[in-house]
Protein backbone atom coordinates (compact mmCIF):
# COMPACT_ATOMS: atom_id res chain seq x y z
CA UNK A 1 0.00 0.00 0.00
CA UNK A 2 1.29 3.45 -0.86
CA UNK A 3 0.03 7.00 -0.89
CA UNK A 4 -0.28 9.77 -3.47
CA UNK A 5 3.36 10.74 -2.82
CA UNK A 6 4.31 7.52 -4.69
CA UNK A 7 2.54 8.63 -7.89
CA UNK A 8 4.99 9.16 -10.75
CA UNK A 9 4.83 8.70 -14.53
CA UNK A 10 4.91 4.98 -15.37
CA UNK A 11 3.84 3.75 -11.92
CA UNK A 12 1.23 0.98 -12.04
CA UNK A 13 -1.62 0.95 -9.51
CA UNK A 14 -4.66 -1.19 -8.78
CA UNK A 15 -7.71 1.05 -9.24
CA UNK A 16 -11.39 0.44 -10.15
CA UNK A 17 -10.92 -3.37 -10.29
CA UNK A 18 -8.14 -3.10 -12.88
CA UNK A 19 -4.47 -2.37 -13.35
CA UNK A 20 -3.75 1.21 -14.44
CA UNK A 21 -0.54 2.98 -15.44
CA UNK A 22 0.03 6.66 -14.63
CA UNK A 23 0.55 8.58 -17.89
CA UNK A 24 0.60 12.09 -16.40
CA UNK A 25 0.28 13.55 -12.93
CA UNK A 26 0.18 17.00 -11.39
CA UNK A 27 0.34 17.86 -7.70
CA UNK A 28 -1.99 20.82 -7.11
CA UNK A 29 -1.97 22.95 -3.98
CA UNK A 30 -4.73 25.54 -4.34
CA UNK A 31 -4.77 28.72 -2.25
CA UNK A 32 -7.90 27.54 -0.50
CA UNK A 33 -8.67 23.96 0.46
CA UNK A 34 -6.61 20.78 0.63
CA UNK A 35 -3.99 19.72 -1.91
CA UNK A 36 -4.75 17.00 -4.48
CA UNK A 37 -3.08 15.01 -7.26
CA UNK A 38 -4.62 15.19 -10.73
CA UNK A 39 -3.74 12.13 -12.86
CA UNK A 40 -4.28 10.66 -16.30
CA UNK A 41 -4.44 6.85 -16.04
CA UNK A 42 -4.36 4.17 -18.74
CA UNK A 43 -5.98 0.79 -18.20
CA UNK A 44 -3.42 -1.87 -19.15
CA UNK A 45 -6.06 -4.47 -20.06
CA UNK A 46 -8.42 -2.38 -22.21
CA UNK A 47 -6.28 0.64 -23.17
CA UNK A 48 -8.93 3.07 -21.87
CA UNK A 49 -7.60 6.43 -20.64
CA UNK A 50 -9.19 8.05 -17.59
CA UNK A 51 -8.70 11.36 -15.78
CA UNK A 52 -8.85 10.99 -12.00
CA UNK A 53 -8.17 13.22 -8.99
CA UNK A 54 -6.81 11.79 -5.73
CA UNK A 55 -6.90 13.79 -2.48
CA UNK A 56 -3.39 14.41 -1.17
CA UNK A 57 -2.29 11.62 1.18
CA UNK A 58 -4.92 9.12 -0.09
CA UNK A 59 -3.95 5.45 0.01
CA UNK A 60 -3.29 3.76 -3.35
CA UNK A 61 -2.38 0.16 -4.15
CA UNK A 62 0.96 0.29 -6.02
CA UNK A 63 1.76 -2.79 -8.10
CA UNK A 64 5.36 -3.93 -8.45
CA UNK A 65 6.27 -4.33 -12.11
CA UNK A 66 9.40 -5.41 -13.92
CA UNK A 67 10.54 -4.32 -17.37
CA UNK A 68 12.39 -6.89 -19.49
CA UNK A 69 13.85 -6.62 -22.98
CA UNK A 70 12.62 -9.08 -25.62
CA UNK A 71 13.29 -9.53 -29.32
CA UNK A 72 10.39 -9.74 -31.78
CA UNK A 73 10.38 -12.98 -33.79
CA UNK A 74 7.18 -13.33 -35.84
CA UNK A 75 3.43 -12.81 -36.00
CA UNK A 76 0.85 -15.61 -36.05
CA UNK A 77 -2.64 -14.16 -36.60
CA UNK A 78 -3.30 -11.75 -33.72
CA UNK A 79 -0.53 -13.28 -31.61
CA UNK A 80 3.04 -11.99 -31.60
CA UNK A 81 6.03 -14.15 -30.59
CA UNK A 82 9.02 -12.74 -28.68
CA UNK A 83 12.28 -14.17 -27.32
CA UNK A 84 14.28 -13.29 -24.23
CA UNK A 85 17.81 -12.85 -25.61
CA UNK A 86 19.48 -13.85 -22.33
CA UNK A 87 17.94 -17.34 -21.99
CA UNK A 88 16.17 -17.86 -25.38
CA UNK A 89 12.81 -18.38 -23.67
CA UNK A 90 9.88 -17.52 -25.95
CA UNK A 91 6.61 -15.82 -25.02
CA UNK A 92 3.46 -14.87 -26.93
CA UNK A 93 1.65 -11.56 -26.56
CA UNK A 94 -1.78 -10.66 -28.00
CA UNK A 95 -1.94 -7.68 -30.38
CA UNK A 96 -4.10 -5.60 -27.98
CA UNK A 97 -1.28 -5.61 -25.36
CA UNK A 98 1.27 -4.10 -27.80
CA UNK A 99 1.48 -0.38 -28.42
CA UNK A 100 2.00 0.38 -32.15
CA UNK A 101 2.12 -3.28 -33.23
CA UNK A 102 1.87 -2.19 -36.87
CA UNK A 103 5.43 -0.82 -36.71
CA UNK A 104 7.02 -4.04 -35.35
CA UNK A 105 9.77 -5.42 -37.58
CA UNK A 106 11.50 -8.78 -37.10
CA UNK A 107 14.46 -8.63 -34.68
CA UNK A 108 13.25 -5.34 -33.12
CA UNK A 109 13.88 -5.06 -29.37
CA UNK A 110 10.86 -4.21 -27.21
CA UNK A 111 10.24 -3.70 -23.50
CA UNK A 112 7.72 -6.06 -21.89
CA UNK A 113 6.09 -5.04 -18.60
CA UNK A 114 5.45 -7.93 -16.16
CA UNK A 115 3.41 -7.95 -12.95
CA UNK A 116 5.91 -9.40 -10.45
CA UNK A 117 3.17 -10.87 -8.22
CA UNK A 118 1.96 -13.43 -10.78
CA UNK A 119 4.43 -12.98 -13.69
CA UNK A 120 1.59 -11.93 -16.01
CA UNK A 121 2.32 -9.75 -19.04
CA UNK A 122 0.81 -6.27 -18.75
CA UNK A 123 2.06 -4.44 -21.86
CA UNK A 124 4.65 -4.52 -24.62
CA UNK A 125 6.18 -1.19 -25.62
CA UNK A 126 8.20 -0.30 -28.70
CA UNK A 127 10.89 2.37 -28.69
CA UNK A 128 9.61 5.96 -28.91
CA UNK A 129 10.72 6.21 -32.57
CA UNK A 130 11.29 3.63 -35.30
CA UNK A 131 13.10 3.92 -38.63
CA UNK A 132 11.37 2.17 -41.54
CA UNK A 133 11.71 2.11 -45.31
CA UNK A 134 8.91 3.42 -47.55
CA UNK A 135 7.77 0.58 -49.84
CA UNK A 136 5.01 2.43 -51.68
CA UNK A 137 3.98 6.02 -52.23
CA UNK A 138 3.08 8.23 -55.17
CA UNK A 139 6.19 9.72 -56.81
CA UNK A 140 7.45 12.97 -55.35
CA UNK A 141 8.07 16.06 -57.43
CA UNK A 142 11.31 17.99 -57.08
CA UNK A 143 10.68 21.27 -55.26
CA UNK A 144 7.57 20.09 -53.35
CA UNK A 145 8.88 21.20 -49.98
CA UNK A 146 7.17 24.54 -49.49
CA UNK A 147 3.81 23.23 -48.25
CA UNK A 148 2.76 21.01 -45.39
CA UNK A 149 0.70 18.76 -47.65
CA UNK A 150 0.88 15.06 -46.79
CA UNK A 151 0.32 11.98 -48.97
CA UNK A 152 -0.34 8.34 -47.98
CA UNK A 153 2.52 5.85 -48.00
CA UNK A 154 3.16 2.27 -46.95
CA UNK A 155 6.24 1.26 -44.94
CA UNK A 156 8.05 -2.09 -44.88
CA UNK A 157 5.88 -3.45 -42.04
CA UNK A 158 2.70 -2.79 -44.04
CA UNK A 159 1.56 0.18 -41.93
CA UNK A 160 0.18 3.33 -43.56
CA UNK A 161 1.82 6.64 -42.71
CA UNK A 162 1.11 10.14 -44.03
CA UNK A 163 4.36 11.64 -45.39
CA UNK A 164 5.37 14.94 -47.06
CA UNK A 165 5.26 15.17 -50.87
CA UNK A 166 9.06 14.90 -51.30
CA UNK A 167 9.27 11.36 -49.83
CA UNK A 168 9.87 8.62 -52.44
CA UNK A 169 9.92 4.80 -52.50
CA UNK A 170 13.11 3.54 -50.85
CA UNK A 171 13.50 6.51 -48.48
CA UNK A 172 13.99 5.70 -44.80
CA UNK A 173 11.78 7.69 -42.44
CA UNK A 174 11.53 8.13 -38.67
CA UNK A 175 8.06 7.49 -37.20
CA UNK A 176 6.73 8.36 -33.73
CA UNK A 177 5.26 5.12 -32.30
CA UNK A 178 2.89 6.91 -29.91
CA UNK A 179 1.09 8.91 -32.63
CA UNK A 180 2.04 6.99 -35.79
CA UNK A 181 3.13 10.27 -37.38
CA UNK A 182 6.03 10.95 -39.74
CA UNK A 183 8.91 12.81 -38.02
CA UNK A 184 11.76 13.12 -40.50
CA UNK A 185 13.57 11.56 -43.46
CA UNK A 186 16.74 9.70 -42.55
CA UNK A 187 19.77 10.83 -44.53
CA UNK A 188 21.77 7.90 -45.90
Amino acid sequence: MGSTTDIKNGVCIKFNNGIWSVIEFLHVKPGKGPAFVRTKLKNLESGKVLDNTFPSGAKIDVIRVERRKYQYLYKDGDTYHFMDTSNYEQITIPKMAINAAEFLKEEDTVEVLFNTADESILTCELRAHVELEVTYTEPGIKGDTATNTLKPSTVETGASVKVPLFINIGDRIKIDTKTGAYMERIKS
